[in-house]
């Protein structure tokens, strides 16, 4: 017999039926089979949930505490002000970087001049990133991006004004393309260091992971948009959009309610420069990560320079298809950061770093040797996917390790290894692929990634400890208890 959905025995269910005629049959019928008596304690059990059995909702339960956990930091006004402005404004920066792309391309048919222009963007990162963080660190950092995001909308409308009237040429795209660039070398620092103003440091991990979420949540709008109206309508409208976007994030900006923040005391800022260069030199668990950082974004990031060409030559698609691949590299990378976003702790992301770069190393030699559209696409999801689980691993363990007061100039370190590194690898990007070719270049650099990787893994032992030591002293743990995090520093010495 079933019950609901509980299958009974014969026993039980003579049983229950002689409960149901209000007779015992322990007392009323002594004589019965014990399998019949005794059954009382199996149905119990049958049919009441123990205590330590989870309930009918506790699945659910579960789903919603993962949720809340994944965004977290969006709980703070000020990050979902910053969230929502940027997501917006970001879709439109995704959009000028395809046409930029685009336009250079079709302006010059050049693999070197793609590289050229892309030198010309981020070496100004790598030159003024440190007076970008001695900024951070002395001005009050809100108003320092609300400037850069100005700055960054005028630039763009100037673009898109030229472009539209056809008086745009190669020269103003590299003069633009600078001028961008030293803006970008004020906003980065400023804005990896604004986070923790933001959501403080219990949730500056969530805060990490959930901006570079919103990055590449942009990254695959943005391209496909801009490869449809590249293909339709031309490049000017990408960036006339791009200037809009940004009102967007300027008013999230002008909207948020800060606690004023005590700013550094003044001093030579050649001192204070060197102050942050001295302090990622000693700091070996950092100035690890940066090199593996400077390394990648040397000799493997350049496949994002080179991707005109594999659009039009290699896989002989066009605008719409280079769209498509950088909406797939945007669909891994934003898995990667919300796979990190659902972390509550920095224990094990050294890990982390050293197989997601050397995934993306691997699954960028598979995408260089594909000849078929739809298969280079399908690769480039692992290749976004590991590539933004490094990078966002990095800047998580990287602000885990850093002093308040530091953190500007150290974050501008970070900006130099990962963006600034990226013009030198993009202009010798692109004149290597002009003698030997695209995917060839592309495969060199993403072997010497999985060097870079092997080789971290092998010190990432040694790293550890001084590691988590400065973790605990930052109170960054994340939600592991300061005492269990020097146990294992213990364990492991």
């Amino acid at each position: 017999m079933r019950v609901g959905s509980v299958a009974l025995t014969v026993g039980e269910t003579i049983y229950l039926a002689l409960q149901l005629l209000g007779k015992s049959p322990e007392s009323d019928y002594p004589g019965l089979p014990s399998c019949i008596t005794c059954t009382r304690a199996s149905i119990i059990r049958t049919n009441v949930p123990s205590s330590n059995s989870p309930g009918p909702n506790v699945e659910p339960q579960q789903d919603r505490r993962r949720l809340s956990t994944t965004f977290r930091a969006l709980r703070h006004r000020n990050f979902q002000l910053f969230f929502s402005g940027q997501l917006i404004s970001l879709i439109g920066t995704w959009m000028q970087s395809i046409a930029e792309a685009w336009l250079v391309y079709r302006l010059t048919g050049s693999s070197l001049l793609l590289g050229s222009v892309g030198f010309a963007s981020q070496i100004p990162v790598f030159l003024a990133a440190p007076l970008g963080g001695i900024v951070a660190d002395r001005y009050n950092r809100h108003k320092v991006i609300i400037t850069t995001q100005a700055c960054s909308m005028v630039l763009a409308g100037i673009y898109g004004a030229l472009t539209l009237t056809n008086r745009i040429t190669i020269k103003e795209i590299f003069v633009l393309a600078a001028l961008l660039g030293v803006v970008n070398a004020f906003d980065i620092p400023g804005r990896q260091a604004f986070l923790v103003e933001m959501v403080g440091k219990d949730d500056l991990i969530n805060a990490i992971a959930l901006n570079s979420s919103m990055f590449n949540g942009a990254r695959i709008v943005g391209p496909a948009v801009a490869g449809i109206l590249v293909a339709k309508i031309g490049e000017g409208w990408c960036f006339a959009a791009n200037s809009i976007s940004y009102i967007a994030v300027i008013t999230g900006l002008l909207l948020m309610r800060l606690t004023p923040r005590r700013p550094q005391s003044s001093g030579p800022p050649l001192a204070h420069i060197i102050e942050g260069f001295r302090f990622v030199r000693n700091t070996a668990p950092i100035r690890a990560i940066l090199l593996l950082l400077g390394l990648v974004s040397l000799v493997a990031m350049p496949y994002t320079v080179l991707m005109p060409v594999f659009a039009d030559k290699v896989l002989h698609g066009g605008a719409r298809a280079l769209g498509i691949l950088m909406g797939a590299t945007g669909v891994g990378a934003l898995l990667g950061a919300l796979t990190l976003a659902t972390r509550t702790g920095v224990y094990g992301l050294g890990r982390w770093i050293t197989y997601s770069c050397a995934g993306f190393g691997i699954s960028l030699v598979a995408f260089g040797l594909s000849r078929y559209f739809w298969l280079s696409t399908a690769l480039l999801v692992p290749v976004g996917f590991c590539m933004m689980l490094q990078m966002s691993s990095s800047n998580t363990l990287i602000q885990s390790m850093v002093p308040d007061h530091l953190r500007g100039r150290v974050m501008s370190v970070y900006s130099m290894m990962f963006m600034g590194m990226a013009p030198f690898g993009a202009l010798f990007g692109g004149a290597l692929a002009e003698r030997l070719s695209a995917p060839i270049t592309v495969s060199i650099g993403a072997i010497a990634a999985v060097g870079g990787a092997a080789i971290f893994g092998v010190r990432l032992p040694k790293l550890r400890v001084e590691a988590r030591r400065l973790i605990v002293a930052q109170g960054m743990v994340g939600g592991e208890p300061a005492q269990e995090m020097t146990a294992r520093v213990v364990e492991d010495e």
